[in-house]
């Protein structure tokens, strides 16, 4: 079976680098799968799952946005963040789930900025989703 070279990057550095048969995620414009020979493209994505097909099996990272560049033979992913489902600590990503939801709790009396709060909610909730394989 034809594969495709993906690499998902962050500013710490290389986060996966393989070859797969598949790729799919979800960007700004809705999900998107990727097969070797894609057209190339480049698309903003959200906080979510980069689900990663290779040799029957589906390997999982979670991004926190970032980008999407498809060329006919390779996909980088250029996240802010980015973690492979072993990677992930879920009592980190539970704390902070917890504390992003006390912030917009208390976002009315202490005008803590809600966008900020509830962006951090996302990536932790994508983290621990990740690390369960719930999605």
């Amino acid at each position: 079976m034809k594969t495709i070279k993906v690499s998902v990057v962050t500013p710490d550095g290389p986060v996966y680098e393989s070859e797969v048969e598949m790729v799919s995620t979800k960007a700004k414009t809705g999900e998107l799968g990727i097969l070797p020979g894609h057209v190339p493209m480049v698309a903003p994505l959200e906080i979510g799952i980069v689900r990663l097909k290779k040799d029957g099996k589906t390997e999982l990272v979670a991004v926190s946005g970032g980008f999407l560049e498809v060329r006919p033979e390779q996909v980088t992913v250029l996240a802010q963040s980015a973690e492979k489902s072993e990677d992930i600590d879920v009592e980190r990503a539970l704390k902070a789930k917890e504390r992003a939801e006390q912030r917009m709790k208390q976002q009315k009396l202490e005008h803590v900025d809600f966008k900020r709060a509830e962006l951090a909610l996302r990536r932790a909730v994508n983290r621990l989703n990740v690390a369960e394989r719930k999605f």
